[in-house]
């Protein structure tokens, strides 16, 4: 068992990695002090089926009265009508300030059930069961939950870190490779911009001989000790974090999030994010090979279909809540492992890279 304490300004909590973990959840839940009672599970309609009554079941044996809620799968799910739809359910079944809620499943879930659980009864404990790599590595760390609105990804939600996350290594093995791969974006995210010397040992390891649960851990600490410095993401270490985001969610926002994945997105942004810091920041053409040869090699896309609507991806792009009175923050790499935050990229800046994708 790996074990990963994180220091909220609300409350520390722990992430748990340990493989067969979900047969554990009970115990782990008393062990934080969780009361015995009434707790929702949320889920959607990939995951709930897989592990959402072996989860309940042992909630059970241990004193816990579970409730699982599924909701349609994707990313269309992640809604304020959705998000009110499954509060209005948590007060049919009677749940009240005393009661907690588990979110189960990828970014989505995590997103949506934490927001539930930020504004239900004015704030209840929130529990992160992960079930992708992605959200084991990333989503559920920090505390950040939210939906979507028309106009972009989560522009509206809130921070209300969890008081536990449990990540079960086992998992995985469930899930397709291209889910695996989506993983992976974030985690060469982490090395390009807080760690040259994990970049260095993913070059050098074979996709398929990763030790998950060293990885797992090593990306916990490393965004946990972002996060410490700048939960609520004003202007500090926490903005680092959106390397590749800026182009990424818009390019999601211009698909209608739809045919690609948050982290294919991603990828793609990164590409993007590396072209400009070779103008802005002194990047290495090198160095921008290295970052695409990487994302290449766990199966990232590195280019975007030449049909695909790039004007939307601009027209996103005004949208995005990491800009500041309409002054652009980016997000640039001087070389791998050394981010800036910058105020000096333009919106041409980003057109000519969009158009480089």
């Amino acid at each position: 068992m790996i074990s990963v304490e994180i220091q909220s300004a609300r409350h520390p909590y722990r992430v748990l990695v340990a493989p067969d973990l979900l047969t554990q959840a009970g115990q782990a839940l008393k062990d934080a002090e969780l009361p015995l009672g009434q707790c929702a599970i949320v889920s959607d309609t990939n995951v709930g089926p897989l592990f959402g009554g072996g989860l309940a079941k042992n909630l059970r044996s241990v004193g816990y009265e579970p409730k699982l809620i599924t909701i349609p799968r994707g990313e269309e799910s992640k809604t304020l009508k959705q998000a009110g739809e499954i509060c209005e359910q948590m007060l049919d079944e009677g749940f009240d300030r005393e009661s907690f809620l588990i979110g189960l499943g990828g970014g989505v879930i995590g997103d949506i059930s934490g927001f539930v659980a930020s504004i239900f009864q004015r704030g209840i404990k929130h529990v992160q069961i992960p079930t992708t790599l992605l959200a084991m590595v990333d989503s559920s760390i920090g505390g950040k939950t939210g939906v979507n609105a028309q106009a972009g990804k989560n522009l509206i939600g809130s921070v209300h870190p969890p008081v536990l996350v449990l990540d079960d290594i086992d998992v995985l093995k469930k899930l397709p490779q291209r889910e695996i791969n989506q993983g992976f974006t974030e985690i060469i995210k982490h090395a390009i911009i807080a760690d040259a010397e994990m970049f260095q040992q993913l070059e050098a390891v074979e996709p398929k001989n990763v030790d998950f649960g060293p990885l797992i851990q090593r990306n916990v600490e490393l965004k946990a000790r972002i996060v410490e410095q700048d939960e609520q993401e004003r202007g500090g270490p926490r903005a680092l974090l959106n390397f590749g985001h800026t182009v990424g969610h818009a390019i999601e926002r211009a698909s209608d999030y739809r045919g690609i994945g948050h982290g294919e997105a991603v990828s793609l942004g990164m590409i993007a994010a590396s072209e400009i810091s070779m103008k802005k920041a002194g990047l290495s053409k090198s160095e921008r090979d290295r970052i695409a040869n990487l994302l290449r090699k766990f199966g990232l896309p590195t280019q975007l279909a030449k049909n695909f609507p790039r004007e939307k991806i601009l027209d996103a792009l005004k949208f995005d809540k990491k800009f500041v009175r309409g002054q652009i923050r980016y997000v640039v790499v001087s070389k791998i492992g050394s981010p800036n935050l910058s105020t000096e990229v333009t919106m041409d800046d980003i057109r000519a890279a969009v158009v480089e994708l």
